[in-house]
């Protein structure tokens, strides 16, 4: 199994960087580069030895705190097949700020999704990998007016994260390194079939055996629809994890 979890591994960190250096060869590339801020709160309930729920609420801003960009909240139902090995399936809804000078019409955007994920041990060092498929039904807005019409693509991420702990201390600071992977397709998809790509260094600290967050620095990499435009955003990045277990506990 071990064996098995590093070729994947190794795979997909080739895709990751044939990706990234297929993007970055374009020529004229233009880049838009913006300073942003991320916050959210994920949890993650545990009902049954089986089945719980996952829910998550993130704000990310425009010059660190200054605008916002979106509002996000999501949902879903788990099914774990081992310890280590979840299925979830669930609802987004996201409302995305205006990039136009001017415009207040939040557009809004409706997903469904589906995802797998497992956590292994590579030594001392916890390894995450999720694979979610996503559709995406985004709203058209012009002139600072709904379309009442959305854009659909259909989007699958690939998420590679390791945690490598430096004390044999739990409430001591890990160090965290992930990379995610995005790519769509759908019938208005020309251009950015490559989507994006999201870096991230940082820390991950406990506060208690239920509660705990990751802080750092994301380097997010986003082809936009026009052909060689991207923006590449530098983002404090602050999550908070929380994983009650409320099965019934055996007398």
């Amino acid at each position: 199994m071990k064996n098995i979890l590093i070729k994947y591994s190794t795979l997909a960190i080739l895709l990751i960087i044939l990706f990234t250096l297929s993007s970055e060869a374009q020529t004229q590339r233009i880049v838009n580069n913006q300073t942003q801020s991320w916050t959210s709160l994920n949890t993650t309930a545990r009902f049954s030895n089986k089945w719980g729920m996952v829910g998550d609420l993130h704000y990310r801003a425009n010059n660190i705190f200054a605008s916002p960009n979106f509002y996000f909240a999501r949902a879903g139902v788990n099914y774990w097949l081992q310890d280590n090995i979840t299925f979830t399936i669930g609802y987004a809804h996201m409302w995305l700020a205006p990039t136009i000078a001017g415009w207040h019409t939040y557009a809004n955007e409706n997903r469904i999704y589906e995802q797998v994920q497992m956590t292994s041990k590579i030594g001392k060092i916890s390894m995450l990998q999720r694979l979610r498929n996503e559709q995406r039904w985004q709203e058209k807005i012009a002139k600072d007016t709904s379309t009442h019409t959305n854009k659909f693509t259909d989007r699958i991420r690939y998420l590679l994260s390791f945690t490598i702990p430096v004390s044999k201390n739990p409430y001591y600071p890990s160090v965290v390194l992930s990379d995610e992977l995005c790519v769509q397709t759908g019938k208005e998809v020309v251009f950015n079939v490559f989507e994006q790509n999201r870096v991230f260094l940082g820390i991950k600290q406990m506060i208690n055996k239920r509660l705990s967050f990751d802080l750092g620095y994301m380097l997010l990499d986003q082809q936009k629809s026009t052909v060689n435009y991207f923006d590449q955003n530098h983002t404090f990045r602050w999550f908070f994890y929380y994983t009650p277990d409320l099965r019934a506990k055996k007398s």
